[in-house]
């Protein structure tokens, strides 16, 4: 499919988004938009009912809007238009947090608050929340593997793409880590920015299994990648002989966590971010302070660090846990 093409259809998603999420703004019932990295698959689909549930349960409008690819210059457009329909709040989820500054910038200009996820430190941003710490998340995945492989081994490292400030920071975290405690696993390359992307991942997976006959264990931060990855070792039979580690949907990924090609990971749940985008959304278009205590439902008790607010809410996917999450709806 062509990029114009893309861009075609994606400005209608833009459209019906708006026109069926919008209503004229109120200080008591704002508006917000969320812009996420790509639409159509279970992690953003599960923070869309995050995001319906919590603007039902407080009254206010709230909708997301979720680009037909994962490109930065897809969320500028919508950001761009959420800026002309005059929304009180935009949340977004970067695909590029550097390319989207500008847009952002312009938001703010315009009297919009600016909420942002997987994000920390993003320029032009009133606020970014997460909920898992860089260090956190990315120790414990690192632990993790490093107890699978008995703490020897090839790895690789799968991320949404070079451009994704936390999945890389996520990376940097874990790489560090293994390299300080456990000099016999050695990376392979440096990281693959493939993890938004089933198709891409599970293709790359192939030819580094293919490349690196000693490869032991694949590390995949971005929801896709721990999926591609999975089928390329069932596709390859490498069940037991390459791990696959990462934060995944458990709808999409219980039927390869149980054929045991998928070892399973750590995730926070998207439905809940997506409530989180609307309350505190709410709660900054109202002129709401945050500061040291204030607490916020589904974040809990909140340490600004700047205009970061970070917490460890980590959730364990295995076999045992894979299939009551699923069940939730994630």
């Amino acid at each position: 499919m062509s990029k114009k093409l893309v861009r075609t259809l994606f400005a209608g998603v833009v459209a019906l988004a708006l026109s069926a999420g919008l209503a004229s703004a109120s200080p008591d019932k704002p508006v917000i938009g969320v812009v996420v990295k790509i639409g159509g698959i279970p992690w953003f689909n599960a923070m869309d009912a995050g995001i319906k549930q919590q603007a039902e349960k407080l009254g206010v409008k709230a909708f997301m809007v979720g680009p037909t690819s994962a490109d930065p210059a897809l969320q500028v457009r919508a950001i761009e238009d959420l800026i002309a329909q005059k929304v009180d709040v935009i949340g977004v989820v970067p695909n590029d947090a550097e390319v989207l500054e500008p847009a952002l910038q312009r938001a703010r200009a315009a009297g919009i608050k600016v909420i942002t996820h997987e994000s920390p430190k993003q320029k032009n941003a009133d606020w970014d929340f997460e909920l898992a710490s860089v260090k956190g998340f990315g120790e414990a995945y690192a632990k993790k593997l490093a107890t699978a492989l008995g703490g020897k081994g090839e790895y690789a490292v799968f991320v949404g793409s070079l451009t994704v400030p936390l999945h890389n920071a996520w990376a940097d975290a874990a790489i560090a880590y293994l390299k300080a405690n456990y000099p016999d696993m050695k990376l392979v390359g440096d990281r693959y920015g493939v993890a938004e992307d089933v198709d891409a991942s599970r293709k790359t997976a192939l030819d580094l299994m293919r490349a690196h006959p000693n490869l032991k264990a694949i590390l995949a931060f971005g929801s896709q990648g721990p999926i591609g990855a999975a089928r390329a070792v069932a596709e390859r039979q490498a069940k037991g002989k390459v791990l696959v580690l990462g934060p995944f949907s458990p709808g999409q990924g219980k039927r390869l966590v149980h054929d045991g090609v998928l070892t399973g990971g750590y995730m926070w749940n998207p439905k809940q971010a997506g409530e989180v985008f609307v309350t505190l959304g709410v709660m900054v278009a109202k002129g709401e302070p945050i500061k040291d205590g204030t607490n916020i439902p589904g974040l809990g008790v909140v340490h600004p660090d700047g205009h970061n607010l970070i917490v460890d809410q980590l959730v364990e996917l295995n076999e045992k846990t894979v299939d009551d999450l699923a069940k939730s709806g994630l």
